[in-house]
């Protein structure tokens, strides 16, 4: 028989064991699916925690894979927060259901319109972070800046045999052309993109890094590169990236006219999320003043909240820019368009 002492022992053991059970009930957590993976994004989601006490579970991959476990996991995926880096990307995931609306008036105040996926009357299905631009590097000795400073003259004939990029089918690539068809029309686009073609030195392959070694080393006289890759570069302390940098030059393309293109990191609540609350607390966060620095610096990218300015002495180097004015929503939407007419000119 239990005595006295016995049972008010298990009692106080089973009352414990019923607290603990009931606080791992109540404990918030975000299931976060991201294509990020920086240093500074560590700290990111620690201070998340700590303001809000909601704990962040991730899972890392790149833009394609998680698209593709989004549309494998259907209803049942387990995904609160999705984390992409191209527009192109973000408007896929868009068109194929696997985000839901947010209204935000703390979005809608911190993020630019042309920054925000189109807002259909419940909100808009994704948000941008952080900004990146597209631009041209070029060889000091053997390319003039004067005719490489639109994008346009990448498909001039004073350019024929000087032209790297990486596959045009590259989701930073298709961004470009879609905001280079959005400028010049369905035809106009289409011309431009042959007269590129037309223009390479080689065919596309590699990275944006490969790009700026193939110009640095005179294989091309011209590459394009997104702009956190030359950053990248210019931060380096090894002497074999340190000698590339010295070699090329940027340039941001169409100051004279519509401006350079730029594209986003940017961040959206899953269709089937099941912490909601946890999703847009944290989606509102990111659009904070520390958040901004942590989320662009990371990568070395500009902050999407126009008031936050960063010391990124690379990006400082290579000086100020005016951006394109057309929204990212309409970019991403013509990449299909796109993709149609890299088909017919040739371009791989």
């Amino acid at each position: 028989m239990l005595s006295l002492r016995s049972i008010r022992r298990a009692t106080v053991a089973a009352v414990g064991l019923l607290a603990g059970f009931s606080a791992l009930a109540q404990e918030q957590v975000l299931n976060l699916y991201s294509a990020r993976h920086y240093q500074t994004d560590e700290a990111l989601y620690a201070d998340f925690t700590k303001a809000t006490g909601i704990r962040i579970n991730r899972v890392d991959a790149d833009d394609a894979g998680i698209l593709a476990r989004l549309r494998s996991e259907g209803a049942s995926s387990p995904a609160d927060v999705i984390l992409l880096v191209d527009a192109a990307r973000l408007w896929r995931a868009e068109a194929e259901g696997l985000f839901q609306p947010l209204k935000s008036a703390t979005l809608e105040a911190r993020i630019p319109a042309k920054l925000r996926g189109k807002d259909s009357g419940s909100g808009s299905q994704w948000f941008g972070y952080s900004t990146r631009a597209r631009v041209v590097v070029y060889n000091k000795m053997s390319v003039k800046r004067e005719d490489v400073d639109t994008y346009e003259e990448l498909a001039d004939p004073k350019n024929k045999g000087k032209v790297c990029t990486r596959s045009g089918s590259h989701p930073y690539n298709l961004s470009l052309f879609g905001a280079m068809y959005e400028h010049l029309g369905a035809a106009g686009a289409e011309t431009w993109l042959k007269g590129v073609v037309a223009n390479m030195a080689r065919e596309p392959k590699g990275g944006d890094t490969d790009q700026i070694k193939a110009v640095a080393s005179g294989e091309c006289g011209i590459g394009l590169t997104n702009t956190y890759y030359l950053a990248r570069m210019l931060r380096s302390d090894k002497p074999e990236d340190r000698a590339v940098v010295e070699k090329v030059a940027v340039v941001f393309p169409n100051q004279n006219s519509w401006g350079t293109h730029v594209n986003i990191a940017g961040g959206a609540i899953a269709r089937n999320a099941k912490n909601r609350d946890a999703a847009v607390k944290f989606l509102e966060y990111l659009a904070s003043d520390p958040a901004q620095a942590y989320f662009a610096n990371g990568n070395n990218e500009y902050p999407a909240v126009p008031s936050v300015k960063l010391a990124n002495p690379a990006l400082d180097a290579m000086g100020p820019f005016k951006a394109e004015l057309i929204p990212i929503s309409v970019v991403g939407a013509n990449s299909v368009a796109v993709q149609q007419i890299l088909d017919r000119v040739g371009y791989k």
